[in-house]
């Protein structure tokens, strides 16, 4: 049987696919598992076992719907569910089973503050798409299959016996906290701190690592993904905001701390999943949530949601997971 599992984009929401793929191919007679993404986050599935084969979106829809058609699938699991997927269904007309986004029920529960949709993680609901091919939740985390890495090759000799993951990049600003908020807890802790993210929030990490001294390291914009994803997997605990790399640390089992601004888990089920350690920060003000996936600035100016979030359940978390 050979199925091909679809979902574009973006980091976080292809992370959680993994579990639907692992569970294909071990639960699936003879299945042969395809996926297919956009080619910015092929690395995802780099060295996954349970991937037979990894398509990427082409320029065109129609070159991509003529590589589809090619491999002759006998099932389709949309994990996607836009207007190019349903082109995708309709042309190529593969059979197929298609992910409830609920996008009616998510805007009416931001717009009215009212709490509309089931409180299901994505994992769960990507999974019951492939539940007429008999696919069940194996209870297993999600899979990320990391490089072959050496602290000493991207750590200062102080930080190698011990320390902090803190992802301090987002996509959007009220995503994440300022940086006298970020210093402030870095203080609290314990253990040497790693400050992970992309360039974007290098200015950002250098600030906080100015005012830290020795005791905080800025890899912003220095360490490749990849190697951000190897310092996760080796850290003593993880802190991060709503964004991929604190979702793809759920893949190894780290104490984490995920924190919430503008946005809230429940609205998108992306708590952390299978993750036997964990703490899910966030204020409780009316005005939260602002958005599905972050704003470049607080609508009302005040920025409640992260100025006020309280700290000390943060790093008391942290600390009290040392070794």
């Amino acid at each position: 049987m050979k199925i091909l599992v679809i979902r574009f984009s973006s980091m976080g929401d292809i992370i959680y696919t993994t579990p639907v793929v692992r569970c294909i191919k071990k639960q699936v007679p003879h299945a042969e598992v395809h996926f297919i993404t956009k080619p910015d986050f092929q690395y995802i599935y780099n060295n996954n076992p349970y991937l037979d084969k990894l398509l990427l979106l082409k320029p065109s829809l129609a070159e991509t719907i003529a590589d589809i058609k090619q491999e002759k699938y006998d099932y389709i699991i949309d994990l996607h569910n836009n207007l190019r997927t349903a082109i995708i269904k309709l042309r190529t007309g593969v059979k197929s089973y298609t992910f409830k986004k609920y996008t009616i029920r998510k805007w009416l529960s931001l717009k009215l503050n009212l709490k509309l949709v089931p409180n299901t993680h994505i994992v769960d609901r990507y999974l019951k798409a492939a539940e007429p091919l008999g696919v069940v939740n194996d209870g297993k985390p999600i899979d990320y299959y990391v490089g072959e890495h050496q602290l000493k090759d991207l750590l200062p000799a102080s930080h190698q016996d011990g320390f902090v993951a803190f992802i301090i990049g987002a996509t959007h600003f009220t995503k994440r906290l300022p940086n006298p908020k970020i210093i402030s807890i870095c203080r609290d802790i314990n253990l040497p701190v790693v400050l992970l993210g992309g360039k974007d929030v290098r200015a950002n990490g250098d600030e906080v690592a100015d005012a830290m001294g020795p005791k905080a390291y800025n890899a912003c914009g220095v360490t490749s993904l990849d190697e951000s994803v190897f310092l996760v997997s080796k850290a003593q605990s993880v802190i991060g905001f709503d964004t991929g790399l604190t979702h793809i640390a759920e893949a190894f089992d780290r104490p984490i701390v995920s924190i919430w601004g503008g946005t809230v888990p429940d609205l998108l089920g992306v708590q952390p999943y299978m993750v036997k350690d964990a703490l899910v920060a966030g204020t409780d003000i009316s005005c939260r949530p602002c958005s599905k996936f972050g704003l470049e600035k607080c609508p009302l100016g005040h920025f409640k949601c992260m100025v006020d979030m309280p700290e000390a359940p943060i790093t008391a978390f942290v600390n009290t997971r040392e070794k």
